[in-house]
């Protein structure tokens, strides 16, 4: 199994640690040839605009859209508000899940948190550490796409549709292996 990581801006190389760690091949992904021979991708999280206008530039818009319909993938914090349709602003998106996002929704740098989630579908293990960073929310899921983790006061913090995963917060910052597995079951 070979998954890549956008590598044009972010954290893509914790992403790539945590992989390796569970078997995984890795690639890192900054053209639009190197998504060829990938059985996946993951969007790291970073700042989203900056994502979306680099994208554009190394011409990897399109690319990414037709590789998303038949391969899983994956968008922590910013990369989720890269996969959404809408995120209540004017930058380059990719616009394939089914998911409206609010930017910045906990508030800046300083009230960045940290939280233990309750995730029956990571398995066994207890509750899920999550790191929210300048985290987004998804204000709201359409289609297909299916909650699978929101806070004691209701706010989404992950969503799936099909083989598309979207985190506010940073698994490939703890040493919980756990969500990236699951995102591995979506290939296997």
């Amino acid at each position: 199994m070979k998954i890549g990581v956008l590598a044009i801006q972010g954290d893509f190389a914790e992403h790539i640690v945590m992989l390796k760690r569970l078997g995984a091949e890795t690639a890192e992904v900054r053209l639009p040839d190197q998504l060829s021979g990938l059985d996946g991708l993951i969007i790291p999280g970073g700042e989203s605009t900056t994502i979306g206008k680099l994208a554009e530039d190394f011409g990897l818009l399109e690319p990414l859209r037709k590789f998303g319909k038949t391969h899983a993938m994956w968008g922590t914090c910013a990369g989720a508000i890269f996969l959404s349709k809408d995120a209540r602003r004017n930058q380059p998106l990719l616009g394939i899940m089914d998911i409206t996002v609010v930017r910045n929704a906990f508030g800046r740098q300083v009230d960045s948190f940290e939280a233990d989630l309750d995730l029956p579908e990571l398995g066994a293990g207890g509750p899920y550490h999550a790191i929210f960073i300048r985290a987004p929310i998804i204000e709201s899921v359409q289609g297909s796409t299916k909650i699978i983790a929101s806070l004691a006061d209701g706010r989404i913090i992950a969503a799936r549709q099909g083989k598309m995963l979207a985190t506010s917060f940073h698994p490939e910052l703890t040493r919980d292996a756990r969500f990236h597995q699951y995102f591995l079951s979506f290939i296997k």
